[in-house]
């Protein structure tokens, strides 16, 4: 046994690095991880508005331009259904990496097109990227975090995609001021830029610990733990847990060892995911793929890929007042995201997620329903009826983003157990990334085919079954141990296992 194999069961109090100390690296790794959603964010924000400049430079059909709109999402289930298997071999850290490669490259090859198959096959290789990183970055996040903190940290991705968003519907109005055959090329040529940072900035970061753990490395898994843990006890007592979990002796405490009937390559999880999982596993993966079909079947990329068209429909003629609109719309969801973020960890996962589908279906009904009556009054000017269209785009930014927005990846991230969780995070991400190419590549034909204020009573509906959904199916997650999430699924209610949801409150309330 090494001697620092040792010093893992001794508290060694006078050698701690100060509690800010650790804090602030949690905080930092976070930080870098999340930096890969910024490309998601970025693509989603960038072409709601460079889509009628390609339109009319490319000359476009609706049906080709609602495929190019959403078919990155598509091409994203390559990604996400290579990320778990991928960072299982390689890591989280070098997946984060192979990310932004193939963003980078996406990027380029969409700002250089010259012609439709051009740009649709840098759709294809961006795509690739944005599906690994949808699902590394919370998955990493969630591995690093402490109890304490890691719905606050693991927000952190679906921050990045506003910051994103945001940089994108920016771009597009700036960019817009440029000749029509340059300004959509600029829009997306330049989304190459944050990945040249990703790849430098991934080189000050940690690998996950669970995954050290995995791969029989625990003397490097306790310096990451040491490190990102509110005190040493607390590092010493998430090693011992992440050990059990992945089915290794206490007294296996060399820095190197030999994990037991290691299957870190994926050896056997799909079978337990999918062809005989335990009522437990059964009951989280419904659950994530549940929250993940509702975050984006309830609407959200409708309004973020297609704000300008919206806009227009509710009476914004000029493409200026369109496009200021959009950057409105970013600023909303960008500020809200921040307020999910800190008080997710302060309330929980369950009251910010019935909170926010509340709010997005009373949103949603309000914004179906002033565009029908837009729409039944063909050459008149309802400024009422404008105006709360307008502002209800607002308030359902605003109400997904303080809980759909983030809850969903921190939920989705955290309910797996270890040995399970890059594979079934990645499930989620395939099923949301799906869900969010149907929604794009469909809205333009549903709102002809429904009317577009028919198409977000459509939203609404999903958004009341949601509801009904995350409150009779999702227990509170919060502050419970990750290596303990499992006992609370397995009766199909929100309401199991409250002595462990108690303990997980005690954890936080104590931290």
């Amino acid at each position: 046994m090494s001697s620092s194999g040792e010093e893992r069961g001794v508290v060694v109090a006078d050698s701690e690095p100060p509690r800010g100390n650790r804090s602030r690296f949690a905080f930092a790794c976070a930080i870098l991880a999340s930096m890969t959603s910024i490309i998601l964010g970025y693509d989603i924000g960038v072409m709601s508005g460079a889509a009628i400049f390609i339109k009319d430079d490319l000359k476009l059909s609706d049906v080709q331009l609602e495929i190019l709109m959403g078919i990155l999402n598509i091409y994203s289930l390559i990604g996400s259904g290579a990320a778990g298997r991928t960072s299982d071999w390689i890591g989280r850290r070098y997946t984060i990496v192979l990310a932004g490669a193939f963003f980078f490259c996406g990027a380029l090859l969409m700002g250089f097109a010259t012609n439709y198959p051009f740009i649709m096959v840098g759709r294809f290789v961006a795509g690739i990227g944005v599906g690994y990183a949808m699902m590394i970055a919370p998955v990493y996040t969630a591995e690093v975090a402490p109890a304490s903190s890691r719905g606050f940290l693991s927000s952190f991705p679906e921050i990045f995609i506003n910051i994103g968003i945001l940089l994108g519907y920016v771009s597009n109005y700036f960019f817009a001021k440029l000749p029509e055959h340059l300004g959509w090329r600029f829009m997306l040529g330049i989304g190459a830029v944050p990945s040249v940072f990703l790849a430098i900035g991934v080189l000050a970061m940690p690998e996950s610990p669970r995954w050290l753990v995995i791969q029989g490395r625990l003397g490097d898994a306790f310096k990451v733990l040491d490190k990102t843990s509110n005190t040493k006890e607390e590092a010493i007592s998430r090693l011992n847990d992440i050990k059990r979990a992945a089915g290794i002796p206490d007294d296996m405490t060399d820095d190197v060892t030999v994990v037991p009937n290691k299957k870190s390559a994926g050896k056997g999880v799909w079978k337990d995911l999918l062809v005989r999982p335990t009522p437990s596993v059964r009951h989280i993966l419904i659950a994530c793929l549940g929250i993940h079909f509702a975050q984006q079947a309830s609407g959200i990329d409708a309004v973020v890929l297609y704000s300008p068209t919206i806009f227009s429909r509710a009476g914004l003629k000029s493409k200026n007042d369109q496009l200021l609109a959009t950057v409105a719309v970013g600023v909303v969801k960008t500020l809200f995201i921040v307020v999910g973020t800190c008080v997710v960890d302060r309330f929980g996962r369950r009251a910010l997620l019935l909170t926010s589908m509340g709010g997005m279906f009373i949103s949603l009904t309000a914004l179906g329903t002033s565009l029908t009556v837009i729409d039944r009054n063909p050459g008149q000017t309802l400024k009422w009826a404008i105006g709360l269209a307008v502002t209800t785009v607002m308030t359902f930014v605003a109400t997904f983003s303080i809980g759909a927005g983030p809850v969903t990846w921190v939920y989705c991230s955290e309910i797996f157990p270890v040995r399970l969780r890059a594979q079934g995070a990645s499930l989620g991400v395939m099923l949301n990334r799906l869900m969010s190419g149907i929604i794009g590549m469909t809205f333009l034909s549903l709102s002809k085919g429904l009317t577009i204020g028919g198409a977000f009573l459509l939203f609404a509906g999903v958004a009341a079954a949601a509801w009904v959904f995350f409150f009779t199916f999702l227990p509170e997650t919060r502050g419970v141990p990750l290596e303990e999430m499992e006992s609370l699924f397995g009766s199909y209610s929100a309401n199991k296992k409250n002595n462990v949801m108690t303990k997980g409150k005690q954890v936080v309330d104590e931290q």
